[in-house]
């Protein structure tokens, strides 16, 4: 059975900390900035205010209703697979959490307001927000953890590596 300790604060505490930036950040942008507006107009990296009905990159448009379920599946899949991971897979973890609070930040936008608010225009890139930032970075984090596990555990420090050393050898008495 996976041992918990520290685990479920830190996923509340990352999750946690991606979900309020992203919905401050999108209240601020809600209030200020008009639709279709940008700030400042001119720079290569500016705010434009606009409202997504689908998912990354235009897919999906109008299908709020899927995305909804599609969200509340992938939140319960992220739960529980955080739950599984050993205490001393921190990547993985701190992967989780960033996944987590974007999936809610998304999702909080999709019931209130049917719609994603995205806001960070690159101008090269489709507009996005924080919510799918922690996504994207978390999605990074997670697929470097799992395709290689010693790259990242090395630098989690001894305790890291001794609790995921404790679970993998059995005690002699």
């Amino acid at each position: 059975m996976a041992q918990f300790g520290r685990k479920p604060a830190e996923i509340l505490v990352i999750g946690g900390a991606v979900l309020a930036a992203d919905q401050l950040t999108k209240a601020l942008v809600r209030t200020y900035l008009p639709p279709g507006a940008s700030f400042p107009a001119d720079w290569p990296v500016r705010l434009t205010h606009v409202t997504n009905t689908g998912a990354a990159f235009g897919l999906l448009t109008n299908q709020s209703l899927l995305l909804t379920f599609v969200a509340f599946f992938a939140i319960g899949l992220i739960i529980y697979y955080y739950r599984k991971a050993p205490n001393g897979a921190w990547p993985l973890r701190v992967a989780l959490g960033l996944q987590l609070g974007g999936a809610v930040g998304n999702l909080i936008d999709r019931l209130r307001q049917g719609y994603v608010t995205d806001f960070i225009d690159l101008r090269f890139w489709p507009v996005f927000n924080v919510a799918d930032s922690a996504i994207s970075i978390g999605a990074v984090l997670l697929a470097v953890s799992l395709l290689w596990p010693d790259l990242l555990a090395r630098s989690g420090g001894q305790a890291d590596h001794a609790a995921a050393s404790a679970g993998d050898h059995p005690s002699e008495g």
